[in-house]
């Protein structure tokens, strides 16, 4: 036992002695790898991202909007005999805060969206030109992972776990100022987008109830005149009958629930004739074409304005340019590489130490 630890003692001075006869090749070696390090950190692409935190808009960042939606309010309203109205909420999800936001995110995060804009970018448009000259046979595959690598650079996500009224935006660059004004730039092309949207979304409404007005008018209008086609027959039999009985004046004793009623006498019957066949607004006959009349009489006076403006979201924290740059990290890179190029020194130290012992023995 006495001769394992001395020679297990011999071997470990001996290994020391080999690292310290080695020092050159490991200092040289950990020079070397951190030359590289620090070229490699120097010449690397640099990556920026400017950050930007949002929440769902005050309703006086969208009141102009919100008054021109509400205008339409009475064309979905219903109006009741007994003069009460029935308030409809079709329109309350067009002008809803959390909705307006929600759209806003959803747009931010949309990959088509991210698309259009890179498609228009010049830095995204250098890389894709480099790639298509530097393309092998896959190319379509190599600029598909281009573009899925960058729509990864712009986001949109909760700034508190489990959160969805209070978002981070962020959108990474190859400088501070790209970053930064890019990030400006597509916040401004979304927000344009959620506005044609939002306009396209009440002018689908408004169409769709416009729709059913008419459906409603083309109904009540075909029952009108069948009800005034009934009434104009009921009353020619009735007076036929009356002529037949010599009823040619009002009778009390006569009664008017029956199916062709002569109580009225032939005179008033047919006086009741003429002003049938002379009825040309069929309201008279449907009070409820009025109703509809006049919203539809309504809806060709108003029109949407596209041209307002107003905010689907709201800065709690406006776009800054970034301090720190994401990649690379050059101080850790030229740790990394002073340690890797230590410790491949000491690996060929020790491998020559190694197969030294070998030949000894």
């Amino acid at each position: 036992m006495d001769a394992y630890y001395q020679d297990d003692e011999i071997d470990l001075r001996d290994l020391f002695v080999a690292l310290w006869k080695g020092k050159f090749l490991i200092i040289i070696s950990t020079f070397i790898f951190a030359c590289v390090a620090v070229v490699y950190a120097l010449n690397a692409q640099e990556w920026w991202s400017s950050k930007a935190r949002i929440v769902e808009p005050q309703v006086n960042d969208f009141a102009i909007y919100r008054q021109q939606v509400k205008s339409f309010q009475p064309i979905f309203d219903t109006y009741q005999d007994d003069g009460t109205v029935r308030v409809s909420k079709e329109l309350d999800n067009l002008v809803n805060p959390s909705q307006i936001f929600a759209q806003f995110v959803r747009s931010f995060n949309a990959t088509a969206n991210k698309k259009t804009f890179f498609d228009n970018n010049e830095t995204f448009l250098a890389f894709k030109n480099q790639l298509e000259q530097d393309a092998d046979a896959d190319t379509d595959a190599q600029q598909r992972r281009l573009y899925s690598e960058w729509y990864q650079k712009i986001s949109a996500s909760p700034a508190e776990k489990g959160r969805r009224d209070e978002y981070s935006l962020s959108l990474q660059a190859t400088t501070q100022l790209d970053s930064y004004k890019l990030l400006n730039d597509y916040v401004a092309m979304i927000e344009k987008k959620v506005k044609a949207d939002a306009f396209r979304n009440l002018q689908a409404t408004l169409d769709a109830k416009q729709v059913q007005l008419q459906q409603q008018k083309t109904i009540l209008e075909s029952q009108a005149k069948q009800v005034l086609s009934v009434e104009l027959q009921r009353a020619k039999y009735a007076y036929d009958i009356a002529k037949a009985a010599s009823v040619n004046s009002p009778v009390q004793n006569l009664g008017d629930k029956e199916l062709f009623a002569i109580n009225l006498g032939a005179k008033a019957i047919k006086a009741k004739i003429t002003a049938l066949e002379s009825v040309k607004n069929l309201a008279v006959i449907e009070p409820r074409l009025q109703q509809i009349d006049a919203k539809l009489d309504l809806m060709s006076k108003l029109s949407i304005d596209d041209n307002i403006n107003f905010k689907s979201y709201r800065f709690i924290q406006d776009v800054e340019q970034p301090i720190n740059r994401d990649a690379p990290k050059r101080a850790l890179i030229a740790v990394l590489g002073v340690l890797f190029g230590g410790m491949f020194g000491v690996g060929i130290v020790l491998v020559r130490f190694a197969f030294g012992r070998k030949e000894d023995n």
